[in-house]
């Protein structure tokens, strides 16, 4: 949380983050969740890479899934959800 806040002190034009809420109390992740919410409202660029899917769709506004570093999946949110083969086969969902 200390690295999120220090990192958007620099008024950054493009925000990364890796596993921003790994390891953290639920009510925490829902926190930061819902400040990146916050944060794209603002017009503010965000590259997020996270294993949950969910919560990051909820943010999302595209995907690109990954596997062995290429891309084997892109497109909207929504469509990442409806699609039950690509989210059991790339992401074990």
């Amino acid at each position: 949380m200390l690295a999120i806040g220090r990192a958007l002190m620099t008024n950054p034009r493009l925000l990364l983050l890796d596993e921003a809420t790994e390891g953290l109390a639920p009510l925490v992740r829902r926190e930061i969740w819902g400040m990146l919410g916050n944060l794209k409202k603002r017009v503010h660029a965000i590259l997020v890479m996270d294993k949950n899917v969910v919560a990051l769709a909820s943010v999302a506004d595209r995907f690109c899934v990954l596997e062995k570093g290429r891309i084997v999946w892109k497109g909207p949110s929504s469509a990442l959800l409806a699609d039950r083969d690509s989210l059991e086969r790339y992401l074990g969902i």
